[in-house]
């Protein structure tokens, strides 16, 4: 697999492959809110409620679920599953305490946080959570890795509306 600018990637292991992946989709995502102020970043330019800013705080609050309650089976009585959001997607409503150096500052250490837990655990390791969900490391790694690129290509929608940057 190659990248637009010609770089290959040559994963030599099945993990190298899926945390490469997950990385790059992540990269993608955080590449569409660059440059911009918090006013662009919380628009919602479409037909949807969805703004560039609302879907990196999306992306940065599942990312913790995902791999530190989920996977890691640790207790975050502040978020999810503690606390149920009404309704389903307010995790991705902003206003304007909301900004993009928090949001991005925090997805990058909730990404952190992610690989050190996905790097101690084998991809066959059963997740923690299992009254969430039955599942193992490499399904975390997969289901992630479509959550974000479909979320990145929502994000490319928006930034091209807003002021017709293309990723590519």
């Amino acid at each position: 697999m190659s990248d637009d600018k010609g770089a290959i990637f040559a994963y030599t292991s099945e993990r190298e492959a899926l945390e490469g992946f997950l990385d790059y989709q992540r990269e993608g995502l955080l590449l569409t809110i660059e440059g911009l102020d918090d006013a662009a970043a919380r628009k919602a330019p479409t037909a949807s409620s969805l703004s560039l800013l609302g879907l990196i705080k999306h992306a940065a609050t599942w990312e913790r679920r995902w791999f530190q309650v989920i996977m890691a089976g640790r207790e975050l009585p502040e978020n999810w599953p503690a606390v149920k959001t009404d309704p389903h997607d307010a995790d991705m409503m902003v206003d304007e305490n909301d900004t993009v150096e928090h949001w991005v500052s925090y997805y990058r250490e909730q990404i952190e946080e992610s690989r050190a837990i996905a790097a101690s655990m084998d991809l066959d390791s059963p997740c923690a959570r299992k009254d969430i969900i039955e599942c193992n490391v490499r399904y975390v790694l997969f289901h992630m890795i479509e959550e974000t690129a479909r979320h990145g290509g929502h994000a490319d929608i928006i930034r091209e509306t807003l002021d017709g940057t293309r990723q590519s």
